[in-house]
């Protein structure tokens, strides 16, 4: 085919891909609907066998607590039967989601690779190219981490973030494809912005645990306070097992952005510029990434900080991140300006 041809299938199916994500969100969403209900009837089912116990040990020894039995027997069954249908739908619609955001990504990945067919290179010189792709690595970082850690539950932020970011992508970021400059002639590249987008996408994954991990900590504090806890809450894992996946899917993501950044990066740099470092905006501030991680990780191992305190270090290494992706590529002058939008 030719670059006109793959040009025009990348600009087809990004759009696409964008749509499928928002229909597995919407699918998510309905997900967290139905999973809602079976939880708040599980409640008032636990809080009116409760009610009925009471009840039937306040009647005679025989007949009272037969009448009762058959009451909590009767309503469980009934209500239980009920709460198995919803909780059904609710898989099915998780198990939907799962399998429209497997489809989105191999239509992302698709709309991906034709772009740099299209252009005859690596598909990151411009940030319309850096966007699909780092949205790419999003999904794919979940996905490979979905059923080893079940991050099931983490499907409506994760389609929610690359719908949302693809779509800007595709209304405010276009630009057509074209031949790189020659600083970025260089297979350092393909390494340096191949790391940095894995790891990025990694970085989204743990600042959106983390973000949950604290709505979810603070319920249970409220529980223990005796307060109440709501339904979709409910249905999120326990504080302290999002508190270890975010620890360990940042874990992973660190390793990677180190050799990205302090690594792949400056020896690019090098061969572009004739200089390892320049204290360029964008280095400065993936060195800023680099050192909030660096002290989350430290923080973790040598201070044995856990919950609250960690997820706020992931939080902040999260947005220093978002800036310097977006923030600093729009905003910023530097030598890293050169791809504009």
């Amino acid at each position: 085919m030719s670059p006109e041809t793959y040009a025009h299938l990348s600009n087809l199916v990004i759009p696409t891909a964008t749509v499928i994500y928002i229909i597995a969100m919407v699918s998510h969403t309905l997900e967290w609907a139905m999973g809602r209900a079976v939880v708040a009837k599980a409640v008032a089912e636990e809080d009116a066998a409760l009610v009925t116990s009471a009840v039937g040990a306040g009647n005679s020894a025989s007949a009272g607590s037969a009448s009762g039995a058959t009451v909590v027997t009767s309503a469980g069954t009934l209500a239980t039967g009920t709460g198995d249908a919803r909780s059904e739908r609710a898989d099915a619609a998780s198990r939907v989601g799962l399998l429209l955001t497997w489809l989105a990504f191999l239509l992302h990945l698709t709309g991906v690779v034709t772009r740099g067919l299209a252009a005859g290179r690596v598909p990151w010189g411009n940030m319309y190219e850096f966007t699909i792709t780092s949205s790419l690595a999003v999904a794919a970082v979940y996905l490979l981490f979905v059923h080893r850690y079940k991050l099931q539950w983490l499907g409506l932020g994760v389609t929610l973030f690359v719908s949302a970011v693809l779509g800007l992508a595709t209304l405010a970021l276009y630009t057509p494809a074209g031949p790189l400059v020659p600083a970025l002639h260089s297979y350092w590249l393909v390494i340096h912005v191949s790391a940095a987008a894995i790891s990025g996408g990694a970085f989204t994954i743990g600042g959106l645990v983390s973000i949950l991990y604290l709505v979810k900590a603070r319920a249970e504090r409220r529980v223990l306070a005796g307060g109440t806890m709501s339904a979709s809450l409910k249905r999120l894992p326990s504080a302290e097992a999002m508190d270890g996946t975010a620890y360990k899917v940042l874990a992973f993501a660190f390793p990677l952005w180190t050799f990205g950044v302090l690594v792949a990066g400056p020896i690019w740099a090098e061969y572009a510029w004739g200089r390892y470092w320049g204290w360029d905006p964008k280095e400065v501030w993936s060195l800023v990434t680099w050192v909030v991680y660096a002290a989350y990780l430290h923080a973790r191992a040598t201070a044995g900080w856990r919950g609250r305190r960690a997820a706020t270090i992931a939080i902040v290494g999260w947005f220093v991140f978002i800036f310097n992706f977006v923030g600093v590529n729009l905003l910023v002058s530097g030598l890293h300006s050169y791809a504009g939008v």
